[in-house]
């Protein structure tokens, strides 16, 4: 009977938990691992939006001064009608440098919120303070004063945290003037910020906005009600855009009843919750004339931003009947955007467009607005449903870390675990290392043969040596013995002169590559990780893993790599004469000739080939550019930087689902709107590379006019008139044979054709720009032969990639290297039927 009983009150106790959990959580679906509400200054609790702020004093967080910091309280009358006027009667003081730590048990994209309320307590007068607040690696604040405006002032932040303490430091600044903070929050959220995103001054795309700290400037539900952080997803706030909106234009405002539809995995609940998608404004459209939709908003001058446009199609009758365009001051966001494009066809599909702008107006004003698409078959439409701006450059001056001594106290136990642990572990393994000693001695081990070993990499592993397979899962260099790609740091070091900077020979989106000079006289390419970069951990991984299991004339070869000391450095074979694209423009290299562009081109063609076709699947390389085309000393091409590079379909498949990387001038353009990769990604790149070759200018340059910005667009304008040889380069424009050029531009414009099963395969633009090349040596007498259609209708052949197969029986085979194969074979195959 009393088990009975006891367990009933268990019943009663966890629904109870329960009901408390649902009313304190608005949204189940996420639940934070770090959830610090602090109210601060208090004794008691604070129930604010369904949410429990917990007293300063209760050991959720670590005060670090609390003997030297004072509880100040105010009457409630002066906070009376303001939301969440509990947070606001209480503060705590702080006259000398002080912190709150806070233990977390997540790392990745925090808010951390702060709340401040000015005040006159006793001699203090918060009106007056001015102060610097900081986290380890970010001034949050610095000579900040609130203003006395009989409002609260309210700060937040996304920080991408790596550590397992967030230490928040607070510095007085002024003459006898404290800092203070009424209340904190410190919550873990899903990763909402992508990595690269468009940059609009200059045109361009902007690496590494996963990493920046961001601070939330506006959070616009336009055309629709207030949100209250208890109901948005994650306790956001989303004001109107009735102060914001600027103009006249006719708008309506829209409101949806029925049900969003976030299937398509374009924008999710936390990305913003369903009042902001099912509200909107939207332009008049009765006619043409109408203007833009206009919203401005003041900025810190000069400063940098990320602006954030939901977007929810909730208005049209039918796909594919709404387009519009989309602007952040003068600069163009995205032109004819047609959202039910965007959603494969379905309406009321949640979605947003991220742009980076990296200089705000000198007036610190800033503008977005929304106007119609200049399509003649479109109404003049458009609308939008949310908007977020965030500064990106928050921090100046260097930050201030008050460390709490408390905390080895109060972990005390765990630490003293921790060490036993590891001593105990210590003992084992030494216990288990004599036990094996005395084995061997007793037993010698037979000679060892060539086999795979696994070398750790900070917890990670890599199969490094060994025999080739077609599994992509255990990929080895093809190297024998037992061979570790590791370097010691010290070697390296030495070897760049302790990484000086004179030792530098190019930056990229991993970090710095230097010249390293070995002792036995051996030059290297030493390419070492910055811990600021927006890549990281996988791109170092994946560099690893494709090119320890690569060996290709045309591919730039790993020597090694270090993960010593925190560091990822990764060493390659030594490129004399540099990158492709420093021999076309941008630099003072010595023109290349036509010919010496068409071998590069070719070499590089099969240096991408052997990565689609040498393996059961194919490679990816998803970042083929001039900057990643590297040269010997022989002006020999070779594919390089892989840290993108992803494995290819399996057989039943069409394509890999991706979230898109690449570099902007680049891009596939059928991979950018369906985020579906597939080898003729590589192809249209590759098509804009040969563009840079014939052209020699940059593919994106906002200096020039509009219609010539963009390479890709502007040079197949001039194919398509037949009239390529109006941009050919200057310098090499008289060496380039008619009959060349014109099978040259035919390969280019084939590449870049808008869908990917129109585009040739790298083995067909390979053949291709050997015919090419043929035709160059060659003149007038093989122009009676068309090669593009020719290729392009081949039937299917097995046999066409047999030199790469890779035998499953015998696996110490390294495949042939068919690139060592003179250009003469290789054509004489082309125009010979039994060759092929």
């Amino acid at each position: 009977m009393d088990s009975t009983v006891v367990g009933l009150k268990l019943v009663v106790l966890a629904l109870s938990v329960a009901i408390w959990l649902f009313g304190t959580c608005c949204h189940a679906d996420f639940t934070p691992a770090d959830d610090y509400l602090i109210n601060c200054g208090s004794t008691v609790d604070a129930t604010v939006d369904h949410r429990v702020f917990v007293s300063d004093t209760s050991g959720a967080a670590i005060l670090t001064t609390p003997t030297q910091s004072t509880a100040a309280t105010t009457s409630p009358n002066l906070v009376s009608g303001f939301e969440g006027a509990m947070l606001y009667q209480t503060a705590r003081i702080f006259v000398v440098p002080s912190s709150y730590a806070f233990m977390l048990k997540s790392h990745g994209r925090h808010f951390v919120r702060l709340h401040f309320f000015p005040f006159k307590y006793q001699s203090y007068d918060l009106t007056t303070a001015t102060f610097k607040v900081s986290t380890q690696d970010v001034v949050l604040l610095d000579n900040f004063t609130a203003p006395s405006s009989s409002s609260p002032v309210f700060k937040e932040y996304s920080l991408n945290i790596t550590r397992d303490m967030l230490i928040l430091t607070f510095v007085p600044l002024g003459n006898n003037t404290p800092a203070f903070v009424n209340a904190i929050e410190v919550i873990s959220v899903p990763d909402l910020i992508t990595d690269s995103v468009l940059s609009l001054d200059p045109v361009g795309q902007y690496l590494g906005l996963s990493t920046q700290p961001l601070q939330t400037f506006y959070r616009i539900n336009v055309g629709g009600p207030k949100v209250t952080p208890e109901n948005d997803t994650l306790w956001r706030t989303w004001v109107t855009d009735q102060s914001s909106f600027v103009n006249s234009t006719p708008t309506t405002l829209a409101n949806f009843p029925g049900k969003l539809n976030f299937q398509n995995g374009l924008a999710t609940e936390e990305d913003a919750p369903d009042s902001v998608y099912n509200t909107a404004r939207r332009l008049q459209n009765s006619t043409r004339s109408v203007s833009n939709m206009t919203w401005q908003f003041d900025v810190d001058a000069r400063s940098s931003y990320l602006i954030r446009f939901h977007l929810c199609d909730i208005v049209s009758k039918a796909p594919y009947q709404l387009l519009f365009d989309v602007y952040v001051d003068s600069w163009s966001v995205v032109k004819d955007l047609d959202l039910s494009d965007k959603a494969f066809g379905n309406l009321a599909t949640p979605y947003y467009i991220d742009a980076v702008l990296l200089s705000s107006d000198p007036s610190g004003k800033l503008s977005v607005s929304i106007g119609p698409s200049a399509v003649k078959i479109a109404a003049p439409d458009g609308i939008l449903n949310g908007l977020e701006i965030m500064k990106m450059n928050i921090s100046t001056g260097s930050v201030s870390i008050v460390a709490p001594p408390s905390v080895a106290r109060s972990h005390l136990g765990v630490i003293l675990g921790s060490v036993l642990g590891v001593v105990a572990a210590v003992v084992i393994a030494i216990v288990i290392c004599i036990f094996f000693r005395r084995k061997n001695k007793l037993h010698p081990p037979a000679p060892s043969r060539p086999s795979s070993s696994w070398t750790p990499l900070n917890g990670l592993s890599f199969l490094t040596t060994g025999s080739r397979t077609t599994s992509r899962t255990t990929l080895t260099s093809g190297t024998t013995g037992d061979t570790s790609y590791r370097i010691p740091f010290v070697v390296l070091q030495d070897a760049t002169n302790h990484f000086d900077e004179q030792m530098v020979i190019g930056v990229g989106g991993f970090g710095k590559v230097y010249k390293a000079v070995m002792q036995d006289g051996s030059k290297l390419a030493v390419k070492r990780g910055n811990q600021k970069s927006h890549q990281g951990l996988r791109e170092f991984r994946t560099e690893i893993e494709l090119l320890s299991g690569l060996r290709h004339r045309h591919l730039v070869s790993l020597i090694g790599y270090c993960d010593e000391h925190n560091e990822m450095i990764l060493v390659y074979e030594y490129m004399e004469k540099g990158t492709l694209k420093s021999h076309l423009y941008g630099g003072d290299m010595p023109p290349l000739s036509w010919k010496k562009r068409l071998e590069i081109c070719v070499g590089a063609a099969r240096g991408l080939h052997y990565l689609h076709t040498g393996f059961a699947q194919s490679i990816i390389h998803r970042d083929v550019k001039s900057a990643n085309i590297l040269l010997d000393e022989n002006l020999l091409a070779k594919v390089s930087d892989f840290g993108l590079s992803k494995v290819g379909p399996e057989f039943d498949q069409t394509h890999v689902s991706t979230a898109v990387k690449g570099s902007f001038g680049y891009l596939d353009p059928e991979y950018f709107r369906r985020q579906k990769l597939t080898d003729k990604s590589d192809v249209y790149s590759f098509g804009v590379v040969l563009l840079e070759v014939i052209c020699a200018r940059p593919v994106i340059d906002p200096t020039l006019p509009r219609d010539m910005i963009n390479l890709a667009e502007w040079a197949i304008k001039w194919q398509k008139r037949g009239e390529l040889d109006q941009i050919v380069d200057q310098r090499i424009a008289g060496t380039v044979r008619p009959e060349a050029l014109r099978k040259f531009g035919e390969t280019v414009e084939k590449c870049l054709a808008e869908y990917g099963v129109e585009r040739p395969t790298m083995g067909d633009v390979l053949w291709n720009l050997e015919f090419v090349l043929q035709l160059q040596e060659a003149g007038p007498d093989m122009s009676n032969i068309n090669s593009m259609n020719q290729i392009s209708e081949l039937p299917s052949n097995p046999k066409r990639v047999s030199s790469l197969d890779i035998s499953s029986t015998d696996q110490s085979r390294v495949p042939i290297d068919y690139s060592d194969m003179s250009t003469s074979n290789a054509f004489s195959q082309l125009i010979n039927a039994e060759g092929r």
